[in-house]
């Protein structure tokens, strides 16, 4: 029997056609490393990829299809399962309804293959906020949005940055937010010893897919840790019995920590993941190492999901300027997890099969 393994199929949308999302997909297709070992297929309107391939003047044949796998994806050739067909009526860089609706219409159509095992994993490409609230998604991103598609009510972000020279002899770092798209009112509502706990062994579970460690520190929520109470006492009362209740399930977690030094000594090696309270305590940090290589991962859905770090960028949008390292990185990133994903259940079949043969023998 061939040890050869199958190449991963994924599926990339489109995103807000009004933004980069379709150039920068346009843009890293014309990399040969892009498709090795892959099947990579688009969902979107054809005639917008079409236009974000021609910005490049470059010759990849942009082909609809009906499902992944139809036809190899190769730079020449860009297979695309058509959707969301106002999608090319919606001027450049502006916040459209129409905009919106060929966004949720391409990220639903990826996440029912992934749901239904057409596709291996999911990678989406920024999608505006407003455009999809004009379209009548009530949704603050893909976090929650995804996570409605799948039945799951509490998914978590990662930020994953992975190795580089900043990270040198890493498996790369990842920093997951225990609240995410609320108000920094709101925050303190929200955070809870549950949700912490959760986002721990998340984090725990992702970096080891990942090829790294477990060692998790958790941010505090207020100014040096909270100074024992004098700052605040949700370091005392939710935090920090959360960080206990991971240790005691036997996992190498640490804090509550300051955040403003936290994520340097990750950096330097001291731990594999980061636990922060809300997002910009998160986002701000690992976009100053990495904005373009950092990669959006969604934990806790029952599919691989990953996208790029950054949005729309209607600034940049539809002039050829946008940066693609953001979705080379989500497409690695992707990949490594389904690898992670095969090994894990392969491991766990044959522990199975052996079981079987012990106990027959």
């Amino acid at each position: 029997m061939s040890n050869k393994q199958a190449p991963t199929s994924i599926a990339i949308t489109m995103g807000d056609p009004a933004g980069v999302g379709p150039e920068t997909i346009a843009k890293a297709w014309r990399e040969e490393h892009f498709h090795v070992q892959r099947q990579i297929v688009a969902v979107g309107d054809p005639e917008v990829f079409r236009r974000a391939v021609a910005l490049f003047g470059e010759l990849t044949d942009v082909v609809p299809v009906d499902g992944p796998r139809q036809v190899e994806s190769t730079v020449d050739l860009m297979p695309v399962i058509a959707c969301g067909g106002e999608a090319r009526d919606v001027p450049p860089a502006t916040v459209d309804r129409r905009g919106g609706q060929a966004a949720f219409e391409s990220v639903r159509r990826a996440a029912d293959l992934a749901l239904t095992g057409h596709v291996d994993a999911l990678v989406t490409a920024p999608l505006h906020k407003t455009a999809l609230a004009r379209a009548g998604h009530d949704y603050p991103g893909h976090t929650e949005l995804l996570g409605d598609f799948c039945g799951v009510a509490d998914p978590a972000m990662m930020l994953y940055l992975p190795p580089g020279p900043r990270l040198a002899g890493t498996a790369g770092l990842g920093v997951t937010h225990a609240t995410l798209h609320n108000s920094l009112r709101a925050v303190f509502d929200k955070i809870s010893l549950e949700r912490i706990v959760s986002c721990a062994e998340r984090t725990r579970t992702a970096m080891t897919a990942l090829g790294g460690g477990h060692r998790i520190a958790v941010c505090a929520l207020n100014p040096h840790a909270g100074e024992n109470g004098l700052f605040g006492d949700e370091e005392l009362e939710t935090i920090g019995p959360a960080v206990n209740a991971c240790r005691a399930a036997g996992w190498h977690v640490t804090g509550p920590l300051p955040a403003d030094t936290l994520l340097l000594r990750a950096v330097a090696g001291e731990f594999d993941g980061v636990v922060a309270m809300y997002h910009d305590q998160g986002h701000i940090a690992l976009k100053l190492l990495g904005m373009h290589e950092a990669v959006n991962i969604t934990l806790g859905l029952p599919i691989i999901r990953t996208s790029v770090a950054h949005g729309t960028a209607f600034d940049l949008a539809w002039r050829g300027l946008a940066e693609s390292k953001g979705v080379v990185a989500a497409v690695d990133t992707a990949d490594k997890l389904v690898s992670s994903k095969r090994d894990s259940i392969r491991a766990a079949s044959q522990a199975a099969n052996g079981s079987s043969f012990q106990h027959h023998a």
